[in-house]
């Protein structure tokens, strides 16, 4: 019993010997395998504004749409709306004065006492806060919905037709709004 147990022994110390991190003569070292990175040929849609920016794969694109509709009988809103493939949408807009709305111009001076309120803030607190998303929790809570403000209708055009072609053509895309 005792040379089955000391051969046992014999055995298991020849195989647990190492070279120290050296290898045999004619013996290949192993490659290590490369991080995986990101496709670098993956195209992207990039639209930045003075509210901060955007960028989506053009691949995620769903849709593209450009409405508009009266808020209140009191504001106009214009918007781009662009679903993707992710967990949020994007919304791009710009709000005017419905022109004659309600009975002696009601909506507009509810938005004209609106935008005036935002622009005392703005100077107290020397931001452009008339230009930033405004929200009244909960109630234009848009869940899973990235906000920006446009100040004008040009602008809209300019990232719809940007963001358009680059869904119909699968090829990259940039558009700069600014002020």
């Amino acid at each position: 019993m005792r040379s089955i147990l000391f051969l046992f022994l014999l055995s298991t110390a020849a195989f647990a010997q190492t070279t120290g991190g050296r290898t045999t003569p004619g013996t290949p070292t192993p490659v290590p395998t490369p991080p995986t990175t990101v496709n670098p040929t993956r195209s992207l849609w990039t639209c930045t504004l003075p509210g901060g920016s955007y960028q989506v794969l053009v691949s995620a694109i769903l849709s593209v749409s450009q409405h508009e509709y009266v808020v209140d009988g009191a504001a106009r809103v214009i918007e781009v709306n662009i679903d993707t493939a992710g967990q949020f949408a994007v919304r791009f807009y710009f709000i005017e004065p419905a022109v004659g709305a309600g009975p002696g111009g009601i909506g507009a001076a509810t938005l004209g006492k609106v935008q005036g309120i935002l622009t005392d803030a703005a100077d107290r607190s020397g931001t452009d806060a008339w230009k930033k998303v405004v929200k009244s929790y909960p109630a234009t809570t848009h869940a899973r919905t990235i906000e920006y403000r446009v100040s004008s209708k040009e602008s809209l055009t300019q990232i719809f037709t940007s963001a358009a072609s680059s869904q119909s053509t699968g090829r990259a895309g940039q558009v700069n709004v600014a002020n």
